[in-house]
């Protein structure tokens, strides 16, 4: 099965973000910035600006395949936090396995950022604006035994969709 990161297609892309193949292909996969960081970065598709006392949600253009046992932790980076005020809107967010290609959006993981600094607060196209954290997880012995799958997108394992 194999743990990667791929863009949504140009289709979702249009949809979701904007109709315009040249910054379609022009945007970048998350990345390591150093041999041991545990962060991918997620990088900024285009110029955004964040006025100060606002939340704006921002397209990645990414969604992940990763194995059933594994989570995605989406966080904000450290710098924008502890220099600027900028937090995540969900603190961190939790991408799971089943959130890849679901039939609402493909998987597109987008993240909403909230700037509580003092000014407003401007991302430049190709800035690294969070980083995703992979890891395992457990269940416990004695759970049920759960057969529903995801059937949408972004808060869909609480709207009654997947009886969860």
């Amino acid at each position: 099965m194999g743990r990667y990161f791929e863009k949504i297609s140009f289709e979702q892309f249009s949809e979701d973000v904007k109709n315009d193949l040249s910054l379609y292909e022009n945007y970048l996969l998350p990345k390591r910035s150093s041999k041991y960081s545990a962060g991918y970065d997620f990088f900024a598709i285009d110029d955004v600006v964040i006025p100060k006392g606002e939340r704006l949600k921002i397209p990645t253009g990414i969604k992940m395949n990763i194995g059933n046992d594994e989570v995605l932790l989406i966080v904000v980076r450290s710098s924008m936090g502890f220099k600027y005020n900028i937090r995540m809107c969900n603190q961190v967010g939790v991408i799971d396995s089943d959130y890849y290609n679901n039939p609402d959006n493909e998987g597109h993981i987008w993240i909403k950022l909230q700037n509580e600094g003092d000014s407003d607060f401007v991302i430049k196209k190709n800035n690294a604006i969070c980083q995703g954290i992979i890891t395992k997880y457990l269940t416990v012995d004695n759970e049920e035994n759960i057969c529903e799958t995801r059937k949408g997108g972004i808060g869909s394992t609480d709207r009654g969709d997947n009886n969860g």
